[in-house]
């Protein structure tokens, strides 16, 4: 299975915080999934960090990488579908977490309950 994990639900994997639930961490945890962190996540991470809005210390790109994940860059037809949602949510970082995860036709790991409102077909409960 392909997962892409929301930016919380990789900041809880990186720091082994006990908001990831059992089912998210084992899914994470096993080697037969492909997980994927997306670029949007960093640009979140490095945004919020510039900001004060968070305290993460190293590099996000040098996280993905230890934890054996995938970088998931941004492609134009995430940005176009993320634009084309029939979707009321309007933080731009949710809007493209949701189209890449459709367009791998994978899960997107999160605790969002706006983001799981949206399809919960799509979503992977990390709470």
């Amino acid at each position: 299975m392909q997962l892409l994990l929301d930016t919380h639900a990789f900041l809880w994997w990186e720091s082994a915080d006990p908001r990831l639930g059992a089912a998210a961490r084992q899914a994470i945890g096993d080697q037969a999934n492909q997980i994927f962190v997306s670029a949007a996540s960093v640009w979140e991470i490095a945004t919020k960090r510039r900001t004060g809005k968070l305290a993460f210390a190293g590099s996000p790109v040098e996280a993905i990488g230890k934890n054996g994940f995938f970088e998931l860059p941004i492609a134009p037809l995430d940005a176009e579908l993320a634009g084309d949602l029939d979707w009321t949510h309007r933080d731009p970082f949710d809007r493209l977490l949701v189209a890449q995860a459709m367009r791998l036709r994978g899960a997107l790991v999160t605790a969002d309950t706006l983001v799981r409102g949206f399809d919960p077909a799509v979503t992977l409960w990390a709470g």
